[in-house]
């Protein structure tokens, strides 16, 4: 296997936004070859990650093949990944293999989405609670809603409510808790010119926004977002490949698993970490900057234990200690997060390697974390019987 770097990042803001899904593919791939200073025609395959256009804007079935055409890239392999929020995750995933197996020298790995429907507000949300075993969940959305039809969220943010109440009764954490993250987060936000949201919160300010389902308010849930994120892959040795191109140490993609509901360390979450410190030579003690899936406030809390940041039960606890913080040991989502970033799900998994790849590299502005050598990413997507359906750990070092 050989080693593979980042060695271009490009990124949209991401927003409820005007352009279309080519023009917002087009221009983080645009961003991604300047950076990596290639041109299209060396692009020897792309990995194109989209979760829900055939939903959307009703394109399917050659996404890659009709986004990447008007910025010159045609003729070679392009491979379309579905795989809910983890779609641009697993797209990454299959272009560090061909370049790491020497298939390739040089790849594109790109994810973009568009939620937002000039006429159907709720067309995004329809199409985010798909990725569910749609047999199994046919009933599920009434029973969770007492038989109350809503059109205000989506059928997860049901499901996170009640993998919250749950957390809360086994570790005591609290909504305050959770009003901490998106305080945490939000903060980070403000200094992230690509974010959806950002700003100075108080924990009562979020505690008092609209109740989207108990114990959830507005403001911790990721909204619905538009956007777009590429990365340029290139094998080392290679003239395209230096010091500002971080190593992917790690990349593991794991499917749901039927686990033990109350131990975080069972799920597919926890099995994809401890497989990537295992393949980095690594530990969760060696992470100096992470990026999550925070498509909830308490989804970080969780997600403490899963990766091993924090003991069982001791997500609140970690968070209060103000590791996690911009300024701490450990800082998590310093764009901001799912929350306040934005969440165009089958963008966020590359979104994630584009902000570890600008920590590493020291290019992240206002929100560089000081000495990031090691950085995590977490993505998963879907649900599928208690677990994520998808599940992706990144490991990228500089060096």
């Amino acid at each position: 296997m050989r080693d593979v770097h980042v060695v271009g990042a490009g990124m949209t803001r991401f927003a409820k936004s005007t352009k279309s899904l080519k023009e917002l593919a087009g221009e983080a791939v645009t961003d991604a070859l300047q950076d990596a200073d290639v041109s299209a025609v060396d692009i020897q395959a792309a990995y194109v990650g989209n979760a829900v256009a055939g939903l959307v804007t009703g394109q399917e079935m050659i996404r890659g093949q009709v986004l990447l055409r008007p910025v010159g890239i045609e003729g070679i392999p392009i491979f379309n990944l579905e795989n809910a929020c983890a779609s641009a995750a697993s797209a990454f995933h299959l272009g560090w293999q061909s370049v790491a197996t020497g298939i390739h020298d040089v790849v594109l790995c790109l994810g973009a989405e568009k939620l937002t429907h000039p006429e159907d507000k709720n067309r995004g949300m329809a199409a985010i609670s798909t990725a569910v075993d749609v047999e199994l969940a046919a009933g599920m959305a009434d029973q969770m809603r007492n038989g109350k039809e809503s059109s205000q969220h989506s059928l997860f943010m049901d499901l996170y409510a009640d993998w919250t109440k749950k957390y809360m009764q086994r570790s005591g954490a609290t909504r305050e808790d959770f009003a901490q993250v998106v305080v945490k987060n939000q903060h980070n936000g403000a200094r992230n010119p690509r974010a959806q949201y950002g700003g100075e919160l108080t924990v009562e300010d979020v505690l008092a926004a609209r109740e989207v389902v108990w114990p959830l308010t507005l403001f911790m849930c990721s909204p619905i977002s538009d956007g777009a994120a590429a990365v340029v892959l290139a094998a080392d040795p290679g003239r395209r490949v230096n010091r500002r191109s971080p190593k992917i140490r790690a990349s593991v993609v794991v499917s749901g698993n039927v686990h033990d509901q109350t131990d975080p360390t069972a799920g597919s979450c926890a099995r994809a970490a401890r497989l990537a410190f295992e393949a980095a030579g690594l530990g969760p003690e060696d992470i100096d900057v992470a990026e999550v899936h925070d498509a909830t406030a308490p989804a970080e809390l969780m997600i403490y234990e899963q990766i091993g940041f924090a003991e069982p039960g001791g997500g609140a606890e970690l968070l209060a200690s103000g590791k996690t913080r911009l300024d701490g040991a450990l800082p998590v989502n310093p764009s901001g997060g799912l929350l306040c970033k934005g969440h165009p799900i089958g963008a966020t998994g590359i979104a994630q390697i584009c902000e570890a790849t600008w920590q590493l590299r020291g290019d992240a502005g206002e929100r560089q974390v000081e000495g990031a050598r090691v950085a995590l990413t977490q993505n998963g997507g879907g649900w599928l019987e208690g677990d994520s359906a998808a599940m992706s750990v990144h490991i990228l070092t500089t060096s």
